[in-house]
């Protein structure tokens, strides 16, 4: 509906010249459906009040509330702040990417991550996992967001991945020797039990929020293997227990059947990608309460790049080919056994912004469309450990919500265009148009005169 997207336009490039309002401010969002994550239902038209961060209540049609501001949504359907379980904001793919490494500084990447992090919010994705990055620079832009210096998603983030000298984990696979040095626990290689105490020590005082580890072969990195173990599970167990130590969860990047099997049994949160997981590796998972985090659309991404001559060294484009045509059968037969999980993408495989392809993508294995929202919602939040927080639109919880023109349950692919989002309490996107952020609006924008609001 174009003319009214382009009325809502105007009114919020309008807006965005209000400053922002107090912490105590009072919003109304008049949405014409809601998505109740936990229960599973779409409701009918639904007011959400907000004060200041949170949600203050939830009620079936629509109410005013004196004094409120208030954003008009009826042409909208109102979902939880989405959650993406597997991002890299501060890298993004690129033809010249195994070359800029020797060109570009920590700085480049650090300020080229706060774009990637607009466009995340933008795409509705309100908190993310960071699992993995090249110094620790995604600390840094946690605390910037959280510090309301930029906008962007909230942030937990994993810093460097830790894993085995020459594995995935191995920044300088592939450099000349006299480039490549010996790097250690400091940098995220580890060799044994002891290393992976330090690393994970190190990893607390850096303030990381969780653990990633690498326990297996991957794809982009410049070794042969996609699917070799390449961490003991010795070494497994020992970063497991020190990362509980410290409060930490542990995520595993896995393709192989094997390494997956040595992750679960060494007691992981989550398993990432799982390429080649078998029949026994899902029953494991099932057994240890192991979580499972797809990433199909990185698969798709890097199997369409790897046919494009020079995009990726030819070590690599050998290993996209083969693992892409893979990912999304294997999370298919994972949903039909029962494993549990969570939406992630590998945000920056393929270009930021994009997260909710996923969500297609899942439909496509086999998943209802209410699951795999309830993925990106209550089952991300509660892999996070944040379901206090997170992941459903109820009283007490942050106000993180976000708005597409439709129903997403009769057309999953509407995700991919959110038009409204709301962190904490504060607009960053309304109309379709990213907003400078403002927490309330005085009075609701009008609607385009005739306009017919489709299914509502």
């Amino acid at each position: 509906m174009p003319k009214l997207i382009s009325v809502l336009a105007l009114t919020a490039a309008a807006l965005a010249t209000r400053p922002a309002s107090s912490a105590d401010a009072v919003t109304v969002l008049h949405c014409g459906h809601a998505i109740d994550t936990a229960a599973g239902k779409l409701l009918g038209e639904t007011s959400i009040v907000v004060e200041g961060k949170r949600i203050r209540e939830i009620r079936p049609g629509r109410i005013e509330v004196e004094g409120a501001g208030g954003f008009e949504l009826k042409w909208a359907t109102c979902l939880p702040g989405l959650i993406d379980s597997h991002t890299h904001l501060s890298g993004e793919t690129s033809p010249t990417g195994y070359t800029d490494q020797f060109r570009w500084n920590i700085a480049d990447y650090a300020i080229r991550s706060t774009g990637y992090a607009q466009r995340t919010l933008d795409a509705g994705f309100t908190t993310v996992r960071n699992l993995g990055d090249n110094q620790g620079e995604t600390v840094a832009l946690r605390n910037a967001i959280n510090a309301g210096v930029i906008p962007g998603p909230r942030i937990f983030t994993a810093a460097q991945a830790i894993g085995s000298t020459g594995g995935h984990a191995d920044g300088t696979d592939g450099y000349r020797k006299d480039l490549a040095g010996n790097p250690g626990p400091d940098e995220g290689i580890i060799n044994g039990a002891d290393d992976a105490w330090k690393a994970v020590r190190q990893h607390y005082k850096d303030g990381a929020d969780l653990i990633k580890i690498m326990p297996s072969g991957g794809v982009l990195d410049e070794s042969s293997s996609v699917d070799n173990a390449q961490m003991t599970l010795e070494e497994i167990k020992a970063v497991v227990a020190a990362a509980h130590d410290y409060g930490f969860t542990v995520a595993a990047h896995a393709h192989g059947a094997e390494a997956i099997r040595r992750a679960v049994i060494g007691g992981v949160d989550s398993i990432e990608h799982g390429t080649f997981m078998d029949d026994a590796d899902m029953k494991l998972m099932k057994e240890h309460g192991t979580w499972y985090v797809p990433t199909i659309i990185a698969g798709k991404y890097v199997e369409e790049k790897a046919k494009v001559p020079g995009y990726y060294p030819a070590q690599i484009a050998a290993k996209a080919a083969r693992v892409g045509p893979l990912i999304q059968a294997t999370a298919g037969r994972a949903y039909k056994a029962g494993v549990k999980i969570a939406f992630g993408t590998d945000a920056a495989v393929y270009p930021h912004g994009q997260n909710a392809k996923e969500f297609q993508y899942m439909v496509e294995a086999g998943m209802p469309a209410m699951f795999v929202l309830q993925a990106a919602t209550t089952h991300a939040a509660e892999l996070l450990k944040k379901s206090k927080d997170l992941g459903t639109l109820d009283a007490g919880k942050y106000a993180d919500v976000i708005a597409v023109n439709g129903n997403p349950l009769d057309d999953i692919t509407l995700m991919q265009n959110v038009g409204f989002v709301m962190k904490e309490g504060v607009t960053y996107k309304y109309g379709g148009k990213t907003m400078t952020p403002v927490a309330e609006v005085a009075a609701s924008p009008p609607t385009a005169q005739g306009e017919q609001l489709s299914g509502f």
